[in-house]
């Protein structure tokens, strides 16, 4: 028997409201903090999604008046959203960001931290739930998680005690691991929230959905019907003000081990049997754990890294790297890298996972495309001109964000002539909530589903360092600069999928 469609449950969609609260903001006085967060919790507040007892406590080690602190801020917010910034609605909101001072090595800080909390949540009535958010330099990821622990802050209470990790978490595999060990010591795994905001952009969720809410697609989504995957993540800034970390880093550590890798993940991965945390975290940690590792004889074969020259960005003049201030005028850190990685089980057996990152290069682009194997047999080939391409599924991660799939179709007419159609889905920018915004919430609500878990960090250093070492060993400072500013890429990333007859798509 059929069921009435009015007599089945709704399932309302919206963005749930988070219980009280508080964030608690080490390193607030830092380009993060004002860039990312406090933009994104005014507009969370703005749009009526944050809960109205909620208070945030910025700390730092720099002496800061509280209107001064909230001032800046301001000035954040008005720059994030010139078009959006309401001033009555940001007075209201400033109302509840503080300030204190504290040293990140001080014992006494922290026992200061716990006299200075008690007030701001009975004023704010937050309820004892506590956010720590490091939005600080990795230097001073161990020192503060330590300090949490042994002064007692990470103890639930009453409430929750939260801990969010932003990237890069570690710089190889035995860092990751010590700081894995020293998080366990003070939290809990369920309290530790480490940051991938590549996975929280609205097309990357989307892309689970598109998977796993579709029986039209997922029946093709394997070796059988897909020849290849891109996935491509490309900048045309430079370092800006960021040499002291970029030239510690390099594109692998930066990109590959978290952002590339989770996305990858994420396309490769299994059905969970349900749509829970953990359950999709472990599929995302399959996937990972079944990519090969590549070998050092093959690794020309696999991977290709660039530092970018002088070169013109939208028509204007850019220095290269080795020019940007702060950096070594003989640096051998790669600003460009991409690999080819094969997923080693029944679904994607043979089937190339390309991926690049770079900066300086032509476009700002962030984008998955799944290219599937061409028709069988095309039985009117003689009547064609040439070969038609193959059908292209695009999820377009940034900064068009949306959906695309192109096939072709017959042109009206006597003879047989095919034209190519694009059906494109695209999110009205209006409803779209940023990546920050979308962890933030997720944070407060305790849903870790879209945040990197332990064995998956540890699984993507261990395939990325003994690579990245090899790499810092026998790259030589002669080989950089190999692409110019606004290119596409060094001439060796082209080869690197050329060689398999196959082509990059445009930035």
């Amino acid at each position: 028997m059929m069921t009435n469609p009015r007599n089945r449950k709704q399932v309302k969609c919206g963005t749930e409201i988070p219980g009280p609260g508080c964030l608690v903001i080490f390193g607030a006085s830092g380009d993060l903090t004002k860039r990312k967060l406090i933009p994104s919790l005014f507009r969370l507040f703005r749009h009526q999604k944050l809960p109205k007892d909620f208070f945030v406590l910025g700390l730092g080690r720099t002496e800061i008046g509280m209107e001064r602190f909230r001032e800046s801020f301001r000035y954040s917010a008005r720059k994030a959203f010139p078009q959006d910034f309401d001033s009555p609605l940001w007075n209201e909101f400033a109302m509840r960001l503080y300030y204190s001072v504290l040293d990140y090595s001080a014992p006494d800080s922290y026992a200061s931290l716990n006299n200075r909390l008690p007030p701001l949540e009975k004023k704010h009535r937050t309820e004892g739930n506590r956010i720590f958010y490091l939005a600080t330099p990795p230097v001073v990821y161990e020192p503060v998680v330590k300090h949490l622990g042994s002064s007692g802050l990470s103890r639930e209470e009453g409430g929750y005690s939260r801990v969010v990790i932003e990237k890069p978490f570690g710089r190889d595999l035995d860092s990751a691991k010590r700081l894995n060990g020293m998080l366990r010591n003070s939290f809990e795994e369920r309290q530790i929230y480490r940051i991938d905001h590549y996975v929280a952009k609205e097309t990357v969720q989307n892309i689970f959905m598109f998977r796993f809410a579709n029986s039209i697609f997922e029946p093709l989504w394997n070796n059988r019907y897909i020849d290849h995957i891109q996935i491509t993540s490309s900048e045309n800034l430079g370092i800006e003000h960021r040499a002291g970390y970029y030239e510690k880093t390099g594109v692998l550590r930066d990109m590959f081990q978290n952002h590339m890798l989770q996305l990858l993940a994420l396309t490769a991965m299994e059905p969970p049997d349900a749509f829970e945390a953990d359950r999709v975290r472990d599929e995302r940690v399959k996937a990972l754990r079944s990519i090969r590792p590549i070998l050092f004889e093959k690794l020309d074969e696999h991977v290709v890294t660039g530092q970018y020259g002088r070169g013109r960005i939208h028509g204007k003049p850019v220095v290269g790297y080795r020019e940007e201030s702060e950096v070594s005028e003989s640096s051998a850190t790669p600003t460009f890298a991409a690999l080819k990685l094969y997923v080693d089980n029944w679904r994607w057996n043979g089937v190339p996972f390309y991926l690049r990152s770079g900066k300086r290069l032509s476009n700002w682009k962030i984008e998955i495309s799944v290219h599937f194997k061409p028709v069988p047999h095309l039985m009117f080939f003689s009547s064609l001109e040439g070969p038609i391409d193959p059908n292209v599924l695009v999820f377009r991660v940034q900064p068009d964000e949306g959906i695309s799939l192109n096939f072709q179709t017959k042109q009206p007419g006597s003879k047989i002539c095919l034209k190519p159609v694009l059906m494109d889905f695209a999110y009205q920018k209006e409803v779209l909530l940023d990546a920050y915004e979308w962890v933030l919430l997720d944070c407060m609500l305790g849903d870790s589903t879209l945040f990197v878990r332990e064995d998956g960090v540890e699984q993507a250093w261990s395939l990325l360092t003994p690579i990245i070492e090899k790499l810092e060993s026998e790259t030589e400072a002669n080989a950089f600069p190999n692409y110019e500013a606004g290119s596409s890429g060094p001439r060796e990333a082209a080869l690197l999928i050329a060689r398999d007859g196959r082509r990059w798509r445009p930035l």
